[in-house]
């Protein structure tokens, strides 16, 4: 999460205080199984364009990259060969694929192997705002609330929170994490392939670009193990139910015209879509039969002053937590506004840190059932609560456009 300062930043994973060196390691770089590439389309319903053919395997054993999207993508300076040996590792900004429709994400088989995911880094450590990022003339914010204590969620976690995962990513500054939710598929009810993180995992906003290699995996560290036992861990046990690959992301205009790497820019709209794929088989099963659940999106979820409680979940990786187990937060949500003209935010008193953003805020309908109705996307330098957008329209136009694009899928 964003630090904003004295409120601080959930954006990216993990903490300022506990920081992994973030080596970019190699692993697998050369053996791609199944390459796709695609674009994307942001935050709007009459988003236009469809998934591109994705790679297919021949005969022999080897990848083959369809003509069209070779070429498609180096109109943007990339070859597909040279980006599964390495070449993704160049952050040079002309080469930055910045615009809502220029996201790609090929497969690189075995890349996020336990080590990896293990070290997973925080892009924002070290940064904040000055405190005038939330003075002024903004909007309705009611008092600061008191910190509510994360607590520890029950193991398994598969069967305490199935919806439950972590979203890991590359950015310019290493190896990234993020928490995230699966959530239902309106195309695709009960087969539904679609996780819901902060538009900050997915994009660094107004002065960057799509992150790269991102991918989900649900239950991350099931059984609850130490970050010393993950370290011995086989790749099955810290992802027991696979790694899922994004071969489609949206995030709103608002975060990519707006968004910042610390302060509330945007915030209002940090939300993200991803639209994963299996990298090994998975018997055809999509993510949500894979896991067993999928929650509902509320899109139009009571004012927060009516909203009685609220739960976070989330990877907290910023001291006293480590990142490698799951935590939860319920409280009941007070008013935050970063700027007048944007929609007030959810916030509520919680303990969790840094990599905890992205995860999913969860509140009882009228129906009396769980539904998504918000992600961590801030909190402040010194911790004690969170904020999370509130979803409405612009946020179900990216909802139902990565929904529409594989509908015939």
């Amino acid at each position: 999460m964003r630090s904003i300062r004295p409120p601080f930043a959930a954006r990216r994973g993990r903490s300022a205080r506990r920081r992994t060196s973030p080596v970019l390691a190699a692993v697998g770089l050369a053996t791609a199984l199944a390459l796709t590439a695609t674009a994307c389309d942001s935050g709007s319903d009459t988003a236009s364009g469809e998934p591109t053919a994705s790679a297919s395997q021949a005969g022999d054993g080897k990848i083959q990259i369809p003509d069209d999207i070779k070429n498609k993508l180096k109109e943007h300076g990339i070859d597909v060969d040279k980006w599964k040996d390495g070449a993704w590792k160049n952050w040079d900004k002309d080469e930055w694929l910045r615009q809502a429709d220029d996201f790609i994400n090929p497969i690189i088989k075995g890349l996020w192997d336990p080590d990896r995911m293990r070290g997973a880094d925080d892009p924002d450590k070290n940064k904040g705002v000055d405190d005038n990022d939330l003075t002024g003339d903004q909007g309705v914010t009611d008092p600061e609330p008191a910190p509510v204590t994360a607590q520890a969620v029950k193991t398994s976690y598969h069967a305490s929170v199935p919806v439950a995962g972590k979203v890991f990513f590359d950015a310019p500054e290493g190896t990234m994490v993020c928490s995230a939710t699966v959530v239902e598929d309106p195309a695709h009810p009960g087969k539904s392939n679609l996780v819901w993180t902060a538009g900050h995992c997915v994009h660094a906003g107004k002065k960057g670009g799509w992150y790269r290699n991102i991918a989900f995996v649900p239950s991350y560290n099931d059984q609850g193990r130490t970050e010393a036992q993950l370290e011995s861990a086989p790749r099955e046990e810290v992802a027991p139910y696979g790694v899922w690959w994004s071969d489609w992301a949206q995030t709103s205009d608002q975060w990519i015209e707006q968004g910042g790497s610390t302060g509330g820019q945007g915030a209002s709209y940090d939300y993200a879509v991803l639209h994963v794929t299996p990298e090994k088989g998975s018997g055809g099963k999509s993510l949500e039969e894979t896991v067993g659940s999928a929650l509902p999106v509320n899109f139009n979820a009571p004012a927060v002053p009516k909203v009685s409680s609220i739960t976070a979940t989330g990877y907290p990786a910023a001291a006293p937590f480590d990142g490698q187990k799951l935590y939860q937060c319920t409280d009941r949500p007070g008013r935050l506004s970063v700027a007048k003209a944007d929609p007030t935010m959810y916030r509520i008193g919680c303990t969790m840190t840094g990599g905890s953003s992205g995860g999913g805020w969860v509140a009882t309908g009228s129906d009396g059932k769980p539904a998504l109705v918000s992600n961590t996307s801030i909190g402040p330098v010194k911790f004690g609560w969170l904020a999370g957008p509130r979803l409405g329209d612009v946020a179900k136009g990216v909802y139902d456009s990565v929904s529409a694009k594989f509908a015939g899928q």
